[in-house]
């Protein structure tokens, strides 16, 4: 079996003789400048934190970093790994492609369950894998993410059905993701869950980032005199004062009553024209009328 050799050091931009702490310092400021969470949607920054993860597990590891290290000759960047000197008692076969979420094949091959070095074939190495990683996105309200706290969910995970109960943080965005530390798959340790929130779709509100719009009908007398009405929001209904001579369309703003308050609603003013086929011939004389003297 042949796999990529990869270069720890150059992922973490130190030197081969690099001090732990130096390692450690290191693999801090990468693993915040490529971590998921500052980099939503960008799937080389995190192949990029998973790189950075992976090459300071073995180096931070006295003993990972020494096997790691009698690699000798066949460390240069891009090379193959076919088994350096010294590695006969790694076991390359009983596991197909290695796969365990966050670590490569070439980790696999070095630590992985079914390799080994000499006596270290069972040890801490096998025993410390860890879980992979698991994604799924929910669905919540928009009242959810205006007030958050608790919610439960069902998900089908790769083990099977799973309940969890989440704690759901106020002001939420749509596509944000919450990590749910060794729930994923099973390992030591377990790996996590990562949740992408998603909003529901709501029958009175549209929401735009922060902010929501909703709908409101008013008659046309009332959009020439001006009227009070009231309106639905995040948190339960509100009156409003509608302008007189209000044109269809037109939008008011009520201000942090968006999402958490983090944005504001817009009510779209729409003038509910009255349906000719309906009204009595009083109401179509009047309606004559006034078109008449607006001529």
């Amino acid at each position: 079996m042949s796999v990529s050799y990869k270069d720890y050091y150059k992922i973490l931009e130190v030197s081969r003789n690099a001090t732990t702490e130096e390692i450690d310092k290191a693999y801090k400021k990468l693993a915040r400048k490529y971590h998921p969470d500052l980099n939503q949607g960008d799937a080389s920054a995190e192949e990029r934190f998973k790189e950075v993860n992976e090459a300071h597990e073995v180096l931070k590891d006295p003993q990972k970093r020494k096997l790691y290290d009698q690699l000798g000759p066949n460390w240069k960047d891009g090379q193959n790994f076919q088994g350096a000197p010294g590695f006969e008692h790694f076991n390359f076969g009983g596991q197909g492609g290695f796969t365990s979420g966050d670590f490569s094949d070439f980790f696999e091959m070095l630590f992985g369950q079914q390799g080994g070095f000499g006596g270290f074939g069972q040890s801490a190495y096998s025993r410390s894998r860890k879980g992979q990683d698991v994604e799924a996105t929910v669905h919540i309200s928009l009242e959810e993410a205006h007030k958050g706290g608790p919610k439960s969910f069902n998900l089908n995970m790769p083990d099977g059905m799973k309940s969890l109960k989440v704690n759901i943080p106020a002001g939420i965005k749509n596509g944000g993701k919450l990590r749910l530390a060794g729930q994923g798959r099973a390992g030591s340790p377990n790996g996590d869950l990562y949740l992408t929130i998603q909003y529901a779709h709501h029958n009175k509100f549209k929401s735009d980032g922060f902010d929501v719009t909703s709908e409101v009908f008013i008659k046309p007398a009332q959009a020439v005199f001006g009227t009070k009405h009231r309106v639905p929001t995040l948190e339960g209904e509100v009156e409003i004062n509608i302008p007189a001579g209000i044109k269809s369309g037109k939008k008011l703003r009520l201000k942090g009553k968006g999402i958490a308050g983090k944005g504001d609603e817009y009510v779209i003013i729409e003038i509910d024209t009255p349906d000719l086929a309906k009204m009595s011939e009083k109401e179509k004389s009047l309606w004559q009328e006034l078109l008449t003297l607006s001529e």
